[in-house]
Order: structure tokens, then C-alpha cells, then sequence
């Protein structure tokens, strides 16, 4: 059995098992599509983070169902660079920052690894005042106590890796799954007008100058730079394929896993819009707060709505911690090739979400300003993935073709353009009148 192999936690009968189906020895099951589960699912827990709720939550309470389609291009654009990071491992047996380590020059391998740094400290500041706000909600502690909480049971988890990633994987399942039916009961209680919802989703409108920042912010809490770097990373010593046609089986599994997780991720971030466009934009479409949408969804739906937002909330918070630290070590190691103790970035790490907790920021609106952050990162570890994937003496006979290759730098563009929008509208240009 291979030593990466067994290091990543999958047995020698399941190392077997995905040994024989790469070689074709062994064809269509359910245990057989199972076997390769687990990167997707992991990256797409990045695409339900409590940014997400933040941003959506804004969104559907002031923009009822006009912003759908911010989400929908949002979860497109997801698919296709998860896809392309997954590629990128499995093809290469290394991952996104290695590779940027690799194949530029010095002064730019630092800007890169500065800026995943700063997108990892956006990410902890969302995770970690998610979880805490969540644990605040539900049993009545301050703010600092729930962060203290989050971080414990996070690090509890991450101890598991010790085992391999199957546990962990098992684990953020099972928290995605807890996600999905909460809001699958949501969509049950709250009322919705399904041919708003429909329309929403595909006639793209921008009404005001705030739908701008909300709808980047959107972007940035769903297209998520440290989810680029970790799934490179998840799937490039998953399983030995050492041929062609081993690598183009396990490129198979890998798309329709991607295809599969990120579709369930994007209907959660379209639930949550919906949740939020049918209980508060009728009557309460300030609601721009998760405390203020956990109270008032109370009054308008009943207490067994509110505390399934908060279980959902709570899922978020502590399972997109886990994945940030492991994508934050995964980050460092390929850049500058070396490791920190899993409790010393952690702690590192929270620090920035301490001092706003501290500070008595409003939680919510620096959810939503984090997201912009990591809109405004994401550029960079996209368009190396783009070139990276684009090279033939990378990728040899896996290259990109030219239409996906177009495809990946429209996708590309698209996120440079809102991030322009967003940066004149900082600079005090209104865009719409």
C-alpha cells in the first residue's frame, strides 16, 4: 500500500478496492462512487460558512428574490474552480501553493502567501463570530465565551487527523448534511412565491449601490480563495494512479463529486435567500443582523424556526473552522515549507475576531465586510489556477482544452470586473443612480 495512502487514513481494503476500479477491474456502485467521496464535500463546507449567512441573509431581507442570481453564477463559478484546483492534485500530485512556489518568481510567491494570509484571518473573523453567535443565540453566553467554545470543539475535531482524513471527512458530512436539512425545514415553514424565486434566479439586476456590495460580498462568501488551495491539496496523494487512464477514471469521480457537492452547497445558499426574502422582506427587510434575523424569525415563524437557524448556524461556524485551519497549514506549507502547531494557528488566527468581538464591532456587518476581503484576494489564487491548469508542461496531455480554458478566464474576469465595481464604489463613484 502506498505510505501517502495510508497516512491520508483510507485502508488497505479500501486502497484495494479504488486500486481495482482506476484499473477498470471494478465498475458502477454505490460503494465504488463512495470510495472516492470526500475532498468535495469537504471544500464545499467553505461554501456554507456563516459569510454566507451573513451576505445572504442581507441579501433576501432587502433584495427579496433579486439577488438569487447572484448566487447562481456565484455557485457556477464554484464548480468549475473546484474542479480545476481538484484536477490540478490529481494530475500533478501537488498542490496550488507548491506549484505557485515552483513556477514564480520569489518577490511573487511572498505577495501570494501574504494574501492567503490575509484571506485566512477573513475567514477565521466569519467562522469563528458564526459559531460564537450561534452558541451566544442558543444558550445565552457572551460573545468571547462562544469563541472560546467554537475554538475547543474545533481543535477537538482537527485532533482527528491524526487518523487520516476519512474521519475528518466523515465528520464535515456530517455537518453539511445538518446544514442542508435545516434549511430543507426552513423552506418547509417559511412562505415562499416560487415564481419570484424562478425569475430571481435568472434575470440579473443590480437595483442600488448597496446591491453591489452585497453581491460581491456574495461572491466572496461563496468563490472562497482558501478552498482553491485546499482542494488541490485533499486530492493530490488521495489514491496511486500512476497511468493515464488510472488518472483520467479518478478525474471522472472527482468532477461528478464536485458537480454533486456543490450543487447541494449552492441550494443551501439559495434556501437561505429564500428563507430570508420570504420572512423578512415583506414587512422586515431591515433585517440585516443574524441576531436580528434569529429574533425575529420567532414572532414571524415560530420558536422551532429560529432554533433550527441557530443549529444550522452553529454546524457552520465549527465545521468551516476546521476546514479554514486545515487550508491555512496546507497554505503555509506550500509557499514557505513549513509547518505551525495546530493550537498556535488557531490562536494566531483568531486574534483579528477577538479584537472586533472586543472592539463591540457590529458581528454581522464584519461578516459581510469579510467577505468583500476575500472577494477582492480571490483574483489571485484563481488566476493561477487558471495559467497553472492552461500549461501543458504542467498538466501534459490533462492541459485545459481552448473552450475551457476561454471559459476559466471569463469566469476569471467576471470576478476582476465586480471587484473594479466594488473598488470605485469604495472610492465614492456611484454606479447607479
Amino acid at each position: 500500500m502506498d505510505g501517502m495512502t495510508a497516512r491520508l487514513g483510507v485502508s488497505e481494503r479500501n486502497a484495494r478496492e479504488m486500486g481495482a476500479v482506476l484499473r477498470g477491474a471494478r465498475r458502477g456502485r454505490l460503494r465504488t462512487a463512495l470510495l472516492f467521496a470526500g475532498p468535495a464535500v469537504i471544500a464545499s463546507i467553505a461554501y456554507m460558512d456563516p459569510g454566507n449567512f451573513a451576505t445572504n441573509i442581507q441579501a433576501g431581507a432587502r433584495y427579496g428574490y433579486g439577488l438569487l442570481w447572484v448566487v447562481v453564477l456565484a455557485n457556477a463559478l464554484a464548480m468549475l474552480f473546484q474542479g480545476l484546483s481538484a484536477k490540478l492534485g490529481i494530475v500533478t500530485g501537488h498542490n496550488l501553493a507548491e506549484l505557485c512556489r515552483d513556477h514564480f518568481p520569489k518577490p511573487a510567491v511572498y505577495f501570494m502567501w501574504a494574501a492567503s494570509e490575509i484571506a485566512a484571518m477573513a475567514t477565521d473573523l466569519a467562522e469563528f463570530l458564526g459559531g460564537a453567535i450561534g452558541l451566544s443565540l442558543l444558550f445565552g453566553i457572551p460573545l468571547l465565551a462562544g469563541m472560546a467554545v467554537t475554538a475547543v470543539v474545533t481543535y477537538a475535531i482537527l485532533i482527528t487527523e491524526r487518523r487520516g482524513f476519512r474521519p475528518i471527512e466523515l465528520i464535515i458530512g456530517g455537518f453539511v448534511t445538518a446544514i442542508a436539512l435545516c434549511y430543507l425545514v426552513e423552506l418547509l415553514i417559511a412562505p415562499v412565491d416560487w415564481a419570484g424565486v424562478a425569475l430571481g434566479m435568472v434575470r440579473p439586476t443590480l437595483m442600488d449601490n448597496d446591491a453591489i456590495t452585497i453581491a460581491v460580498g456574495i461572491i466572496g462568501a461563496t468563490v472562497m480563495p482558501h478552498a482553491l488551495y485546499l482542494h488541490s491539496g485533499l486530492t493530490q496523494a488521495r489514491v496511486a494512479s500512476p497511468t493515464q487512464d488510472m488518472r483520467r477514471r479518478l478525474l471522472g469521480f472527482s468532477n461528478r463529486e464536485v458537480v454533486i457537492a456543490l450543487s447541494l452547497a449552492g441550494l443551501v445558499n439559495m434556501a437561505m435567500v429564500i428563507m430570508a426574502a420570504g420572512a423578512f422582506h415583506a414587512g422586515n427587510s431591515d433585517v440585516a443582523e443574524i441576531e436580528t434575523a434569529y429574533r425575529t424569525l420567532t414572532p414571524l415563524l415560530g420558536a422551532a424556526s429560529a432554533a433550527v437557524f441557530l443549529v444550522s448556524l452553529l454546524a457552520s461556524g465549527i465545521s468551516s473552522s476546521v476546514v479554514g485551519t486545515m487550508a491555512g497549514q496546507l497554505v503555509m506549507q506550500g509557499f514557505v515549507g513549513f509547518r505551525i502547531p495546530i493550537w498556535l494557528r488557531r490562536a494566531v488566527t483568531m486574534i483579528p475576531a477577538l479584537v472586533v468581538v472586543a472592539m463591540g464591532v457590529n458581528p454581522t456587518q464584519t461578516l459581510v465586510y469579510s467577505q468583500v476581503v476575500l472577494s477582492l484576494v480571490l483574483p489571485i489564487p484563481m488566476m493561477a489556477l487558471v495559467w497553472l491548469t492552461g500549461r501543458r508542461d504542467v498538466m501534459g496531455e490533462f492541459v485545459n482544452s481552448r473552450k475551457l480554458q476561454a471559459v476559466a478566464v471569463g469566469g476569471a474576469a467576471i470576478i476582476l470586473t465586480l471587484n473594479v465595481i466594488l473598488l470605485l464604489q469604495m472610492a465614492g463613484i456611484e454606479l447607479i443612480g
